[in-house]
This record gives C-alpha cells, structure tokens and sequence, in this order.
C-alpha cells in the first residue's frame, strides 16, 4: 500500500476528529428540554438513628476523586465522600472531620498514558481541553519535575505524609475488590501489579506490606461508612477493550464472595463496630459514558477524491485476504455468513475499522488473520481514538491503525465481550443489592444505576437551578476529561442519590448538595 504525504495527513486527522465527536459547541449544541426538576428540601437538619461523627468511606476511583485521568488536588477535594461528609457537618447531622490522603499534586499522574513519562521524557498529568477544536490533552511537567511519578524512588514526596490514625477515606483508583483483602497491595517490596500492588494504597497504608485496605478502613474508628468497591471489577476490563491480560474480568462468584469478605458482619467492616452502619451502592451502565460512545464504529470517512490514493491501494492490499477467505469457503472451513462477515472492503463515505475478532474460526493454518471490519454491534474506548489513522510503524503508512493494521484487542470492544460486561454488572449489582436486603438493619442502599438510567433517557436535569447532562460538554456535562469519570458537579449530583437514600433509610434529615457551588470541566483552553 502507498499513500501520498497528503493522505497521510488526513490519515493522522481522523484519530484527532474521533475524540471531538462528543464535544458539540454553541449553536451546534441541540436543545434539551428538562423532563425532571430535583426540588431541595430545606426543611431542619436530623441524622436520624444513624450517627455520622466519623464517616469513612471505601471504594475505587469513584470514590478517590479520580477524574480527567489521574488523582490531583481539585479533584481530590471535591471527592464523593468529601462532598457528602460537607453535607454531614451541617447542625443536626453534626458529621465530624473527613480527612483525605492529599495528594499533593495540581494535575497528578495520568494513569491512562503507557508509557509515563513518555519518549520526550516528561510526566503526564490530567487532561484539559485544549486547542481551537478541544482536545482532552494530557498536561506534561515541566522536564525532570517527579513530582507526580508513583514511585517513591524516584518521588520520596508520593508518600503521605500526614496521620494516617485519622484518616477517613481508604479509597484507591484502579483497583478490584480482591485487592481491599491483600496484603500485597501495600506491598513496596514486591511492587507487582500481577500480585495486586497498587502504589496508590501504599503510599497511605497504615503498615505497608502487612496492613489490608479493609483492615485499615475498619481501624479507623467509624460510626458511618460508604462502600462502594468493585466496580472496577468489569469497568477496567471494558475500559482495555475486553483484553483480559490488561485486566481480568472478575466471575459473578467471585465477586459475591469478595463482597461478602469485604464487609462481613463476623469477619469483614460490619465486624469492627457493631453499632456501626452506612450505604452501599450499585453500578451504572458505562456503556452509555462518553468514554464509550465517543469513537464510532465507523469513523473512517472517505471522499470520492480519496478512491485513487487511500480506497483502491487499500481494496487491493486485502485482495489476498479476501481471495483466501473464498478458498476456504469452498473447502468448507467456514459459513458463507462468516466469509462475508470476515472480508475487507473499503468505500466512499463511512467505513467500519479493522479489528482483531478471537472469536472467528481460527484460519491461522491457512495463513488468514483472525480480523474483520466493525459494525454498529462493536464499541471502542477512547484510548482507541489516540491510535486510529496513526502508523503502529512510522514511516509505514500500510500499518495504519483500523485500516492496513487491525485494531488489537485493548482497542475494540466486540459483542461477545459486551454481553460479557453486562451480565458481570448484572450479577454484580444483584449481589450488592441482595446483600443490602440481607443486612437491612445496617446498610442504605442507593440505586445508582436506576438514577443514572433515568438521567441517561432524561439526557438533562436541573438542580440548584444548574442545568446537568450525562456528556462531557461544558457547561452542563457531568464527566471529566476522561470520558470515565465525573467532574466535582458529577461527584456533587451522585452525592444525592447516596444522601437521599440514606435519609430514606435512617429516617434522616440530611440536606442534598448544592451542585451549583461545584465546578464542571472547564471551557478549552486556546
């Protein structure tokens, strides 16, 4: 395949345009009619038979603070729990202290960019809109500044320096629910990811190699606690395409057994303090994040002008393919539905990409790839949008990421793996939910994903008189630059959904957030 220097430029734009497709501006921007109005309550503050004078809270990303794709500052103040605990302090409800294990960090370290630091040797930091046409772009250090790197070699400041006797938030980003119950995840001296180790946990542990997540939660003295871990359990498997050697999907037997270690009335938090209460909560559907929805199954686009340059060298550089496909049909080593399926053709207007599909007859004996174009059944995270267009080669535009190389399987999400994502979430939230049912007398139960699905058909709230939707758009979008996870209006609107179920339960009196006094992802930068 050859490509003259101006297709390769067209090429190099396509990745760019994907990651703007869920950006919409001004008067391109369609008007939304609110179809649900959150009234406030204002009546007096009571905490009912719950008891809020150390609130602690446990859980992964969600509850850490994360957003725009690394742990910093801002975003760390303006945490779930911090945010609730803020609504707890009021006259009433009399909420102690809540204490965090700060960061210390203005943009932190993106832990969606492999490798970081990258080539030009500076640190990646969170994601800010940028550029005439915004972009979410990673902001780099300054070159030699460690001063967000998660490795105390390198960073001995990465390391919480505070008390951790009076700590009130144990969660940790990126992490699944086996790695609350291990003590490998404090680990420094065998710092492996495989065995649990996250740098995150152990920059806080209470006794790093020794001490647990959940045994540190427990110590802390709670009279209320959130918990809301595992979601990362199937989010950072859907996040890596379904890649199960990025990240495993955890089995709904699994995950139920975890869950009841984790906070088992004899043996897990509920055992620390038999007065002790709080809420649990349920996933949402990802599937409908703009991480998830941003990059088009068929974003490649191609003009008439583009037939002699980009269509027909490519049609003709899978000639072989397709012929071998139609060999093997005759033999009868495949259906007629999976050659058709398998072939690779390219035309004027919207095109599927290229992917790797496993779950094709494998035709490796014939020296066939396992590989197809995508369809609307397919999704791709928005990792896959830094990578289309481009040259997994440089220099070698017939590796084209989509078109002349197929899209590897961190990079598509293909049905069966879908349909593996739901029904883990499925099993998963049936779990929590059940477990709550089972432990009624101790927990609230806050049904994140039924708030969500409203939200998500509603496509916009108004609260505080602040018009909310589920995109990232500023002014109104409730996720970050990420595409994964809330901004501080985000953590404020889901902060009501735990504070209204807790007042249901506990017969409480806990004012909802102001989601007016939080900050949504900024306006781009020029």
């Amino acid at each position: 395949m050859t490509k003259k220097t101006s297709t390769m430029k067209k090429y190099i734009s396509i990745h760019i345009a994907l990651l703007l497709l869920f950006l919409t501006w001004s008067c391109k921007q369609e008007v939304l009619v609110p179809k649900k109005v959150i009234v406030i309550d204002t009546t007096t503050h009571s905490k009912g038979s719950a008891d809020f004078t150390k609130f602690v809270a446990i859980g992964s990303s969600y509850t850490a603070g994360f957003q725009a794709g690394a742990l910093f500052n801002a975003g760390q103040a303006n945490s779930l729990p911090a945010i609730m605990a803020k609504q707890f302090a009021v006259p009433g409800v009399n909420g102690g202290a809540f204490n965090q294990p700060d960061i210390n960090s203005a943009l932190g370290y993106n832990i969606f960019i492999s490798p970081n630091p990258g080539a030009d040797g500076h640190v990646l930091g969170r994601m800010l809109l940028q550029g005439a046409d915004p972009v979410p772009t990673p902001q780099p250090f300054a070159l030699g500044d460690l001063s967000a790197v998660p490795n105390p070699g390198l960073n001995p400041g990465f390391i919480y320096a505070g008390s951790k006797a009076t700590l009130n938030n144990f969660a940790v980003e990126a992490i699944t629910l086996g790695q609350y119950l291990i003590s490998n995840t404090g680990n420094w001296a065998v710092p492996n990811p495989a065995l649990g180790f996250s740098p995150f946990y152990a920059r806080f542990a209470s006794n790093p190699g020794t001490s647990k997540i959940i045994g540190d939660a427990a110590g802390a003295g709670g009279s209320f606690f959130m918990f809301w871990g595992g979601m990362d359990d199937f989010l950072l498997y859907a996040a890596f395409g379904g890649d199960p050697t990025k990240a495993p999907l955890t089995d709904a037997g699994t995950f139920a057994f975890l869950y009841n270690a984790a906070l088992s009335p004899t043996t897990g938090l509920l055992a620390s303090n038999p007065n002790l209460k709080g809420v649990v909560a349920n996933f949402p559907d990802i599937f409908a994040m703009p991480h998830f929805t941003a990059v088009p199954w068929n974003a490649l686009v191609f003009a008439e002008g583009d037939l002699n340059t980009i269509i027909n060298p490519t049609n003709a550089a899978y000639a072989p393919y397709n012929g071998g496909l139609d060999a093997v049909f005759a033999l009868s080593g495949i259906t007629a539905a999976e050659r058709d399926k398998r072939k690779i053709h390219f035309a004027v207007g919207a095109n599927g990409m290229v992917i790797e599909d496993e779950t094709l007859t494998n035709l490796s004996g014939f020296g066939l790839p396992s590989i197809r174009q995508a369809t609307e059944s397919d999704k791709f995270p928005l990792a896959a949008g830094s990578v289309i267009g481009t040259e997994a080669t440089p220099g070698d535009p017939s590796t084209t990421w989509g078109v002349g190389k197929a899209l590897t399987d961190q990079y598509a999400l293909i049905p069966s793996e879908i349909a593996g994502i739901n029904a883990a979430r499925a099993a998963f939230n049936q779990t929590i939910k059940d477990y709550a049912t089972a432990n009624s007398s101790r927990l609230a139960f806050a049904d994140v994903d039924a708030a969500f699905t409203t939200f998500v058909s509603s496509q916009v709230l108004v609260m505080n008189g602040v018009t909310i939707w589920p995109k990232i758009d500023p002014p109104a979008g409730i996720y970050s630059e990420d595409g994964l996870h809330p901004n501080s209006r985000g953590y404020a609107y889901i902060s009501t959904i735990f504070i209204d179920a807790i007042n249901k339960k506990y017969k409480a009196r806990i004012p909802l957030t102001d989601i007016s006094l939080y900050g949504a992802t900024a306006l781009p930068i020029p």
